[in-house]
Formats: C-alpha cells, structure tokens, sequence
C-alpha cells in the first residue's frame, strides 16, 4: 500500500508517528512524507497521487488537518477522518457530545474571556479551568473559590476560550487510555492537576468498564487511533480529555499495534471505495 504521512514541524523530531512510518516501510509498503511547514503541497494533484491513505498526528490548529480534510475530499482515506479529529481538538464540542451520549464527563461551562469566571456558580467549585483548544495538559488551573480567581495566572491560556469543569475528587493521578482499533491499553500518570503527587508514568491493567468506555469513545467521535484521560471517582471511572494519534507511550510494541492497525483502516477502506465506485460506462461501438 501507499501513504502518506503529514508531519508538522512540532513532530518532526518526535518518535510518534515517525517510527509507525518507519515500520510501515520496513514491512513493504510505499511511505512518502508530508512536512506542511517546509514545503508546499500541490492540492490539484492529490486525487492523482496514487496514495491508499494520509495519516496524520496534529498540533492544535496545525495546517496538516487542512491537508487532511482535503484528501478526503479527493477520495483518499484518512486516519484519523478529519472530521472526527476537529470534534475532539475543540474540546467544547468534545465534552457536549460525549455527555450527549451518556459518557461520564465533569459539569462544564464554556467561557469566552476570563472575566465570565465569575459567572459560574459557587456550588459548582471548585472548578478546572483549561483552554479549549489545549493539548498536552498545557494550561490546566485548579481553583478552589472565586477569591482565587483574582490571582489565576492564565498565561498557557491566553487568547484561548475557556472550560470551567466541576472538579472530582480523585485519586490524584490520571490513567491514560490508549485506544487502537479494538486494543486498549491503560498507563497510570501524573495528574497536570496534582504535580506534587509522584506518580511514574507505567503501564496498568484495565477493568472492564474502562474498555468498555474507551471503546464507547470511538464509535462515539469515529476515531480510529486515540487516547482518553480519566480519573477515578466514589462513582467510577470520569472522562475529562479525549485527543486523537497521541504518544502510546509505556505501550509495549506500540509501533507495531498502530502501524498493523492503519493498514486493517487504510485496507477496509480502500476496499468499501472500491466497492462503492459506480460500474464502468459500456460504449457501443457496434455500430
């Protein structure tokens, strides 16, 4: 099969996803790739390209997701569909369609500007406040009461809107739920919220409920390969991030678990195109 991987310039330098397309060739398979920051991209061309997939790991507002959407236009499969990543990626509209569909997720307000703060109710408190575009436990708060929020430094946040979340009580740290295809694995890590709390980053068994609950993500928002936090509360198992492609770290043989799985995406894909294309005209030549 032919790719082609997107790989934007944060990345470039990163294990995640440079090995996957490393592992991708090393099986037999045509990689070409992709770097939107250092080169242009002939968008008249990529229905001729000849490529079976575009695969992508994006930055928040990265220009590869453009590229993305715009392969799938062509007709070219795309992992994850872009569509899927940009629900994800605003975590505004992440956090209301996981609570439509009955995900155990945080009450959450959405704030235009800091200042609305002040607007969420006392008995909601204390409360996690977060980018909506955030990624990378970057720009995470925790305050306990409005008397806080005079001297919140929001510097990770600034020019962003903003989630106020009721904050749980949990274990103090995060499991991280990594999610290929029907494989699901589960990292204990230090919670952005409790930094204090030493907790090294391993691998743990997963309950029943949490596959569940991470497989439930992905028919939800249609991903493919994706990660979930949660936090462990008196009631369960609480989702408070979803993100697309992320590191796989502590999984062991990750390269080979998301490289096998974009082929099996890339392969049934191709295949319902295929199946879907409309017969070949029949031309008359009899006469």
């Amino acid at each position: 099969m032919r790719f082609c991987f997107i790989i934007e310039a944060p990345y470039r330098n990163e294990p995640m996803p440079v090995v996957v397309a490393r592992q991708l060739k090393e099986w037999g398979h045509d990689v070409d790739i992709l770097e939107p920051q250092a080169s242009i991209t002939y968008l008249s061309g990529l229905s001729r390209a000849g490529y079976d997939a575009y695969v992508l790991k994006t930055v928040s507002d990265g220009p590869g997701l453009s590229i993305l959407e715009a392969a799938e236009a062509a007709g070219i499969a795309a992992i994850n569909r872009p569509q899927a990543i940009r629900q994800v990626r605003d975590k505004a509209v992440a956090i209301t369609r996981a609570q439509a569909h009955g995900l155990p997720v945080p009450h959450t307000y959405f704030v235009a500007h800091r200042d609305l703060l002040y607007q969420v109710p006392e008995e909601d408190y204390p409360l996690v406040i977060k980018p909506t575009n955030g990624s990378s436990c970057r720009g995470i708060y925790k305050v306990t009461s409005q008397d806080d929020l005079a001297t919140l430094d929001l510097t990770g946040a600034e020019g962003c809107y903003l989630l106020a979340q009721h904050y749980v009580e949990n274990g103090n740290f995060d499991i991280k739920l990594y999610v290929a295809g029907t494989q699901v694995y589960g990292v204990a890590k230090r919670s952005p919220l409790h930094p204090r709390v030493e907790v090294d980053k391993h691998r743990i068994p997963i309950t029943i409920e949490m596959r569940a609950l991470a497989l439930q993500v992905g028919d939800i928002f249609g991903l493919d390969i994706y990660g979930l936090d949660v936090v462990e509360t008196t009631n369960g198992s609480m989702v408070v991030d979803i993100n697309d492609f992320p590191s796989f770290g502590q999984v062991p043989d990750a390269t080979t678990i998301v490289a096998a799985h974009i082929i099996e995406v890339a392969s049934r894909r191709v295949a319902r195109r295929l199946n879907n294309a409309p017969p070949a005209r029949l031309i008359d030549i009899s006469a």
